[in-house]
């Protein structure tokens, strides 16, 4: 359209083009006060997104217009919009946050340790089935405050104990010296491999590998079950090294012994034989 001064003027939208535009979509727990008066009243008790969506599954099977996804409750809080939850609610969430958190682009994100860690995928088949002897699991069980910690390694063939002494500390340098020590009283073909999580104390991963040509491989992030030999154990570790104690003063000597115990135990995943006897029989073979 031309003006009488020669320039161009926007052309005006048609009725039908202006009913095309996109528009906000509503929301649905904006647009049911008995749905949102429900997930705010379970919000004030503390309850987890969730938790919430399986309740209202369970107290309204028949009725989808009361079922919605954790995520639909995260942007109801998170974008506000007219009749969404009030964004107080957000507090009384785990995180305590009232915003969300941005999350970090992969590319931007820094690498954990100086060396690459090798993942628990690329770890040799053999170590997965438990077939071959060899490839150990290790952690840390810590102490009062984060000052003291044990080392713990344990076969995943015999489920074998070894308890690592740790007097300087549990850094990454530390560890890796102390893994060294105790690895050496092993005869070769029983050091194939460590698994361990991504934990600060590994940082010195490279150099442990180096030193005793065991490579180390990582476990997936907040995957316990990776792990499952040493996570049972250190559960059984806690019967002589109690939570919110001091652990530096434990020796060597009481290590070995407390270890020596755990060796000595019927164990049903071995056919009610303790891994000390398989391990022997290992050994003489």
């Amino acid at each position: 359209m031309t003006t009488p001064d020669g320039s161009t003027a926007p052309t005006p939208l048609s009725a039908g083009a202006d009913r095309r535009r996109p528009r906000p979509k509503p929301r649905k727990i904006g647009q049911n006060n008995e749905l949102r008066d429900f997930i705010q009243a379970h919000l004030a008790m503390r309850w987890s997104p969730e938790q919430i969506c399986h309740a209202l599954r369970r107290r309204f099977p028949g009725r989808p217009e009361m079922h919605v996804v954790h995520e639909t409750i995260y942007q109801a809080l998170y974008v506000q919009g007219r009749g969404e939850l009030r964004r107080e609610l957000a507090r009384a969430l785990r995180t305590g946050r009232a915003r969300r958190k941005p999350h970090r682009q992969a590319a931007s994100r820094q690498p954990r340790f100086s060396h690459p860690m090798v993942m628990i995928s690329d770890r040799p088949a053999e170590a997965d089935d438990r077939a071959v002897p060899g490839h150990w699991e290790g952690d840390l069980i810590i102490g009062k405050d984060g000052a003291s910690a044990i080392g713990t390694l344990v076969e995943r063939a015999t489920r074998y104990v070894m308890l690592v002494h740790l007097p300087g500390g549990r850094g990454a340098d530390d560890v890796s010296t102390a893994l060294q020590t105790t690895v050496q009283a092993l005869p070769r073909h029983l050091t194939k491999s460590l698994t361990w999580d991504q934990g600060s104390e590994m940082a010195a991963h490279h150099a442990f590998t180096v030193a005793t040509d065991i490579p180390v491989y990582f476990c997936d992030p907040a995957s316990p079950w990776q792990r499952g030999s040493n996570e049972n154990t250190n559960g059984l570790l806690r019967q002589y090294f109690p939570k919110g104690t001091d652990l530096s003063a434990h020796g060597p000597e009481q290590l070995v012994a407390v270890a020596a115990e755990l060796n000595s135990r019927p164990r049903k995943t071995l056919d009610w034989e303790t891994p000390a006897e398989r391990l022997h029989k290992l050994l003489t073979a």
